[in-house]
């Protein structure tokens, strides 16, 4: 009894510091907030700087060059172009599997109008995009017309749009040569490299300024507009927002039809950066793109989160892939990562409704 009576106290005094240290991490991880996406992406490039290696030519820190940093925003910026119209939806609730397909599509069309036809960047380009609205606006009125389930109808679309771009391709890369036909036969368009070299002045090439620029002309909608309100009102609670007067089919429809023109305008990145249209080009994009959002803190269910939250979810996967792959580990480390990064934020998330 003596024994039993010295240990009971002992126990709960344990009890309740694990209570107290519990109360702690809670209030710790709420005092972050908003900041909780800011604080990890400040935490992987902390990671960035310690595990870094030597340049063999400087001696240098590789990770403290301008070039990694600048090589690591064009190497995402298809994923994070995606990841904006991916925002767009989410925050009303729905999801979008067809970017990855609509990209591969838009690339094929777009190279196929330059380099099979002749056709100048900029006459390529509207027709690219509207062909990705199109797309963009079959998923939204499958969706809020005919009530069919996001993932059902984004997944015919993009088992579609992967057709339609090995149609219209014959089924082969298209690339200057790859057939008599083709108005090209020997270098790629001139936009093409200008698409992918650097800027004078700026360090950034012409892709990831469109990157850039999708992100802070979203974020100013999304935020200041009234059509981002509506956004965020059809996300939070659709029924509400339809009896306040907001036309939730409207918003939704244009939601995914912005998806589709963001997913076109990444493939125009696509085939830019490859050099050709390649119909299989944006295989599993959408899941990038879904990590992006998900990472930066946007809710899954939607009516919370934004465009700076995406930013900071593509940023922390793009910096992640850098610093493992200047340390020479291997792709399926790499995924691994990837998709313990992709739990951790959802657990987060969790965590911070409770």
């Amino acid at each position: 009894m003596a024994d039993k009576q010295e240990t009971s106290p002992q126990m709960k005094a344990g009890a309740s510091q694990a209570r107290r240290n519990s109360l702690l991490a809670r209030r710790a991880l709420h005092a972050l907030g908003n900041f909780r996406g800011i604080a990890a992406l400040a935490a992987v490039l902390l990671l960035g700087v310690i595990f870094s290696p030597r340049s063999g030519a400087t001696g240098k820190l590789m990770f403290l060059t301008s070039r990694l940093h600048s090589d690591t925003l064009f190497e995402n910026a298809e994923y994070g172009i995606l990841a904006v119209g991916m925002t767009l939806v989410i925050l009303t609730g729905g999801i979008d599997l067809s970017v990855g397909s609509v990209l591969g599509f838009a690339a094929t069309l777009s190279s196929l109008l330059m380099i099979a036809y002749g056709w100048a960047p900029v006459p390529a380009i509207a027709v690219t995009v509207m062909a990705g609205a199109l797309a963009g606006s079959i998923n939204g009125f499958l969706i809020s017309r005919f009530r069919v389930q996001p993932f059902v109808a984004t997944l015919a679309m993009m088992v579609a749009a992967r057709g339609a771009a090995k149609w219209i391709s014959g089924g082969i890369k298209v690339q200057p040569g790859a057939r008599e036909t083709y108005v090209l036969q020997g270098d790629s368009p001139h936009f093409y490299t200008w698409m992918t070299s650097k800027v004078g002045g700026i360090g950034l090439e012409p892709a990831t300024l469109l990157f850039i620029i999708s992100i802070i002309v979203m974020l100013l909608v999304v935020r200041y507009t009234g059509f981002g309100r509506r956004l965020y009102a059809v996300g939070g609670n659709e029924e509400a927002a339809r009896l306040s007067g907001i036309r939730v089919a409207s918003v939704k429809i244009a939601a995914y039809v912005l998806c589709g023109i963001t997913a076109a305008l990444a493939g125009v990145s696509n085939a830019a950066r490859l050099q050709l249209g390649d119909p299989e080009a944006g295989f599993t994009y959408e899941l990038d793109a879904i990590a992006a959002v998900v990472i930066g803190g946007t809710s899954l269910v939607g009516g919370q989160g934004g465009m700076f939250f995406t930013l900071v979810g593509t940023l922390i996967i793009g910096y992640v892939n850098k610093i493992l792959s200047i340390n020479a580990v291997a792709e399926h480390f790499r995924l691994l990562a990837k998709g313990g990064i992709i739990v951790l934020a959802v657990l987060i998330q969790q965590r911070k409704k409770t």
